[in-house]
C-alpha cells in the first residue's frame, strides 16, 4: 500500500497528511495557521519541521506533494509569486527541502492545478484523461488537465480564468468571484419589486442565497443565472481554444452549481457548433474541502 505526503499550502493554515494511494484515504491529518510561521521570518524552515515530524512517524513514505497559491517557476522548483505568503517568493522550495530530505522526493505545484489532477485520482467520478477545471470561491481559479497532466502554457503558469476580460470592462472574478458576487447580489436587492427571501439590509451570504435559490426563490435564481452566464462566457473561450469538452466546477461557491447551470448551458448552445456539443459535459467536482491535500498528494504519481 503506497503512501505520499500531501501538503495544501494555503493563505490561512498549512495543512498535511499521509494519503494512501490507492483509496484517496487521510491519516495523521495535521494542520498549522500561516500567520504564525509567517512572523517567525522561517516560514520554510517551519514547514521542513512540520514535514520531518509526518516523515518520522511514516518512514515508508518517499514522496512529498505540495500545491501552493500562486505562481511557480516552469520546472517546478521555486517560488515565483506567492501573493498570501510574498516572502517566500524566490525560494527554490524544492532544492531546499530535497538538501534537507535527500532521501525523499518532493514535488510542486499551484494549487488549483493540484486540486484538478486530484479529481482525476481520487474524485469520485471517472473522468478522461483531458479535461478543465474552475475553482469559484474568493476569486476565480482554474487549471487544464492533459494526457493526465497540468498544462503549463509557455511560462509555467497558464489557465488563470480568473483574469480574462468580463462584462464591464473587468475581469471575470471581478465580476463573480465571492465579493463581486454578493455586491451584485445586494445591488439586484435593492431593485428587486417581487417577493424574496433575501434580506434588503446588506447582509446577503452565499449561504443564503443557495439556500433561497433552493427555495425556489426568484431573485436568487436571477442573481446565479446571471453569475452563470458570465462564467460560461469564459468557459466558451476555454473550450475553444484548448478543444477540451469536459468541465469540472469545484470551489467553495461551486454550491451553486445546480442554480448556474442553465444558463451555462444556455450559453454553451448560444456559442459552441454541434462538434463541441456532442461532448460537452460538466459537472461539480468532488473532492470538497480535501481537494487541496488530495491534489497536492496526486503529483506524486507523476
Amino acid at each position: 500500500m503506497e503512501q505520499y505526503l500531501g501538503i495544501d499550502v494555503g493563505g490561512t493554515n498549512v495543512k498535511m497528511g499521509i494519503v494512501d494511494a490507492t483509496n484517496g484515504r487521510i491519516s495523521n491529518f495535521y494542520s498549522h495557521d500561516t500567520a504564525s510561521w509567517r512572523s517567525s521570518g522561517h516560514f520554510i524552515e517551519r514547514l521542513g519541521d512540520a514535514i520531518a515530524l509526518q516523515l518520522v512517524e511514516h518512514t515508508e513514505v518517499k514522496r512529498v506533494g505540495i500545491g501552493v497559491p500562486g505562481l511557480i517557476s516552469r520546472d517546478r522548483t521555486t517560488l515565483l509569486e506567492i501573493t498570501a505568503i510574498p516572502e517566500i517568493d524566490g525560494i527554490t522550495i524544492v532544492p531546499d527541502l530535497k538538501a534537507r530530505f535527500p532521501q525523499h522526493d518532493f514535488f510542486l505545484e499551484n494549487d488549483a492545478n493540484a486540486a484538478a489532477l486530484g479529481e482525476y485520482y481520487f474524485g469520485e467520478d471517472k473522468l478522461p484523461e483531458d479535461y478543465i477545471f474552475v475553482t469559484l470561491g474568493t476569486g476565480i481559479g482554474g487549471a487544464a488537465i492533459i494526457d493526465k497532466k497540468v498544462f503549463k502554457g509557455g511560462g509555467g503558469n497558464a489557465m488563470e480564468p480568473g483574469h480574462v476580460p468580463s462584462k464591464g470592462g473587468k475581469v471575470l472574478e471581478r465580476n463573480i468571484g465571492k465579493k463581486e458576487l454578493l455586491d451584485m447580489a445586494h445591488a439586484m436587492r435593492e431593485n428587486f419589486t417581487g417577493k424574496t427571501q433575501l434580506p434588503d439590509n446588506g447582509t446577503i451570504s452565499t449561504t443564503g442565497l443557495v439556500a433561497a435559490a433552493g427555495a425556489g426563490d426568484e431573485l436568487a435564481k436571477q442573481i446565479f443565472h446571471e453569475m452563470g452566464y458570465l462564467l460560461a462566457e469564459g468557459l466558451v473561450s476555454m473550450v475553444r481554444i484548448l478543444d477540451i469538452t469536459t468541465i469540472l466546477i469545484g470551489g467553495g461557491i461551486s454550491a451553486s452549481f445546480e442554480y448556474i447551470l442553465p444558463a451555462i448551458n444556455e450559453r454553451f448552445e448560444y456559442w459552441l457548433t454541434p462538434y463541441y456539443m456532442k461532448t460537452i459535459s460538466i459537472k461539480r467536482a468532488t473532492l470538497a474541502n480535501d481537494a487541496g491535500l488530495l491534489g497536492a498528494a496526486s503529483l506524486c504519481f507523476e
